[in-house]
């Protein structure tokens, strides 16, 4: 749910379009939207990718690919493409309506792209990219669980090297999830999951505080300094999601084990809901209760933007509480499986402190 809420600030709603924003990136507002997005956000997809692999190592050793593969099809895929349609729908609509300012279907193609995340990122629902590179990788699971070490690091600076240097191939949108997707199952294979999360906070914090510093001075004097090689910033950029990853995977595992286990554990069957949910409630909503606060720039418009992934987080409770109550079938295939009646939810234990 961290990395959720994370996510939230990347995609927060501002009421400017790209050109205005661009304006306002060195105005204190435009800083604080930065901070939020650079040094909380961005490690969370990351994050995600390093459970997937985490979780799918243990679940290919249960069961086959033939049930595997199925079962993600029907997690990952089907819930994207009806949350997808659900954006076009919506969003759309009420741009054609004029209501919001949003994309709207130009073409066929752009259409069929915005559904299955084809070959390029959404246009309304951007996140949904991740579940369709997130499957592919869960194509490639049952190859990668047969791989030596050796070769599963390989594989890993083969997907490093294909990030930083900026390739585009349609096999993956973003290819740095192979290469966090790949370090969950090589955490499982040598048990560091506890290991790396039970390190001193001092140790991930002064890690992150080092490389979040050097990002804030990038921001605002290095590239206008001449420090602006593309290899050299994807390599720094990609170095501060893997560390800020690390540092929000010790502050969850911590979690876990303390007193506010219980209302973490209630709010995670909403999780996936509020990943997929969350952008549409941010087109929709955002304008609304702009017209209030302002946008980016606004006075009032940095309360907004501080208490964004709050409102989203209590909208997605209540959507989820009323899919649960008038078609339990269509609640659970949009959470992935997630919103099942109490007696079924299959918790994730082990994804809390053995020692506890």
């Amino acid at each position: 749910m961290l990395c959720i809420l994370g996510i939230v600030y990347v995609h927060a709603w501002t009421g400017l379009p790209g050109g205005d924003l661009a304006r306002l990136n060195d105005t204190p507002q435009g800083i604080l939207r930065w901070a939020l997005i650079d040094l909380l956000g961005r490690g969370a997809v990351p994050l995600l990718s390093v459970i997937s692999g985490w979780l799918v190592a243990a679940s290919l050793a249960r069961r086959g690919w033939r049930s595997f593969l199925p079962a993600k099809a029907r997690t990952i895929i089907l819930p994207m493409i009806l949350w997808n349609a659900f954006a076009i729908v919506l969003v759309s609509g009420a741009a054609r309506l004029g209501w919001i300012q949003a994309p709207m279907p130009t073409t066929l193609w752009w259409t069929i792209d915005e559904l299955l995340c084809l070959a390029s990122p959404n246009d309304i629902n951007v996140q949904m990219s991740f579940l369709r590179d997130l499957f592919v990788c869960m194509l490639l699971a049952p190859l990668l669980m047969r791989l030596p070490n050796w070769a599963l690091g390989i594989a890993a600076l083969v997907a490093l090297a294909w990030s930083v240097s900026g390739v585009a191939f349609v096999l993956l949108l973003r290819p740095a999830i192979l290469l966090f997707f790949i370090a969950g199952i090589l955490a499982r294979r040598r048990d560091l999951a506890a290991w790396v999360a039970m390190q001193p906070m001092a140790v991930t914090g002064v890690a992150y505080a080092l490389l979040a510093a050097l990002q804030i001075w990038l921001e605002t004097a290095g590239i206008a300094r001449g420090v602006d090689n593309p290899l050299l910033l994807s390599s720094i950029d990609l170095a501060m999601r893997c560390v800020t990853a690390l540092f929000f995977w010790s502050i969850a595992w911590r979690l876990a084990g303390s007193r506010f286990t219980g209302a973490l554990l209630g709010l995670e069957p909403f999780a996936f809901l509020m990943f997929s949910a969350h952008l549409i409630m941010i087109w929709l909503g955002g304008p609304l209760i702009g017209r209030l606060t302002g946008p980016l720039g606004a006075p009032l418009y940095p309360v907004f933007l501080l208490v964004q992934p709050l409102l989203v987080l209590a909208a997605t409770l209540l959507l989820g509480r009323l899919l649960a109550a008038t078609s339990p079938a269509l609640a659970t295939v949009l959470s992935g499986g997630r919103l099942k009646p109490a007696a079924e939810v299959d918790r994730p234990a082990d994804l809390r402190p053995h020692t506890r």
